[in-house]
This record gives C-alpha cells, structure tokens and sequence, in this order.
C-alpha cells in the first residue's frame, strides 16, 4: 500500500475521530450532568435510550441516520433547503461516530459530576455566584478528570467505527474511506497485506489513545 494513500487514510481518520468528540462532547456534558444532579420520573428511561447506540446493531443506528440526514428525511430535509447535504460526506461519518460514542462520554460525565462534592457548590454559591458561574468555575474544573477520560474513550471509539459509518457516510476513497472503511473493502477486494496494514495501524493508533487515557487516570490518582 502506498504511503500517501496510508497517510491519507489515518487523516481521515484522526478528523472523524476528532471532531466526532467535539460534537458529542457539548451535549454529553450537559446530559450528564442533568442526570447526576436530577432526580426525575422517567430518569431510568432516559438512561437506557442514550445507551441505546451502544448496544444496538451499529448497522441499524447507520440506518437510523441514514432516514434522519437523507434529503428526503425530516432533519436531511431541512438541510438540503439550506444547501447542506451531509449523507456520503465525512461529516456524516463524524456525525455516526459522535452517535454510537456518545453513550461513554455521557457515563463518564455523569460519574464524574456525581462524584463532585456539592459542598463546593454551596459554598461557591453564598459567595454570590450564579448556578452557570459555579458550574463553569467550581463543578467543571473539578469534574474535568472524567470529561477527559470520557472524552478520550469517544476518540478511541470513533477511531474503529464501521457499521453506522458505513451506511450513512458509505466507501469513497479520498472522501469517507477511513481506516475501518479501508481495511474492510481491501478484506472484500483479497488484499490480505494491506488489510494487515491498515489492521496494525488501527491497533497501533487504539493502543496509544487507550495508554493516554489511562495515563490521564493515574496521573489524577496521584494528585
């Protein structure tokens, strides 16, 4: 296998993955938060449907965005008046990583921000600090070890997405291929020695967001 077509796939693939984390990482903060500060009807409900993506078949969440983004689908819809058209792009792909990634951020921020003494809180409050101040000032910063950790596992997530991504964004070389994407149809076209290639890529790219991750865990132990 070439090297810039190589290069050309890990970039690809490093963007997905990115910014995939960075359209997840918003809401799963708020979610989580919500669910480790509130105490409401139907709070199970909710935690079962956000869980839903990364327990369901990632072929039948791709079909799920595939009828939500496609031009003729009720958000797809609404896009194509605007001239966007997201479905085979690698924007879609992200948007498919971001899916089935979300769960993991949002129990990782939920933990965190349950862990976070509210004591703090109160305090911070008596100063005269509104509850979005002391959410940004006091509850964040203490409960960034987990948003990071979390964060990180959406990343590591994203990297290897196949199923979902591969319906909603398909397989074009240059646009959409990514690793995961590349390694499958080199498999389906018997190119063993690329698919071994892009196979110990993938593996050498895991290993070191997982050895992040998990440093940025002990490194919160030890301080």
């Amino acid at each position: 296998m070439a090297t810039p077509d190589l290069l050309e796939l890990v970039a690809l693939t490093l963007r997905v993955a990115l910014t995939a984390t960075l359209l997840a990482l918003p809401p799963a903060i708020l979610v989580g938060y919500g669910l480790a500060r509130f105490r409401f009807r139907g709070r199970s409900l909710v935690q079962a449907v956000i869980a839903l993506p990364m327990v369901l078949p990632p072929v039948a969440v791709g079909l799920f965005l595939l009828v939500l983004l496609a031009p003729q689908g009720p958000l797809g819809s609404i896009l194509e008046m605007l001239g966007i058209r997201l479905v085979f792009t690698w924007w879609a792909a992200a948007i498919a990583a971001a899916t089935v990634g979300f769960p993991l951020l949002v129990r990782s921020c939920e933990q965190s921000f349950a862990e976070v003494d509210q004591g703090h809180e109160r305090l911070a409050s008596t100063l005269g600090l509104t509850r979005v101040q002391v959410f940004w000032r006091v509850t964040l910063p203490l409960a960034r070890r987990g948003v990071i950790y979390g964060s990180l596992l959406c990343f590591t997530r994203g990297l290897g997405e196949f199923g979902a991504t591969a319906l909603v964004a398909g397989i074009i070389p240059g646009r959409t291929e990514t690793l995961s994407l590349g390694l499958w149809s080199r498999v389906q076209l018997g190119d063993d020695s690329g698919a071994l290639m892009l196979g110990a890529v993938s593996f050498v790219l895991a290993l070191v967001s997982m050895l992040v991750a998990e440093g940025w865990l002990r490194r919160g132990d030890r301080t």
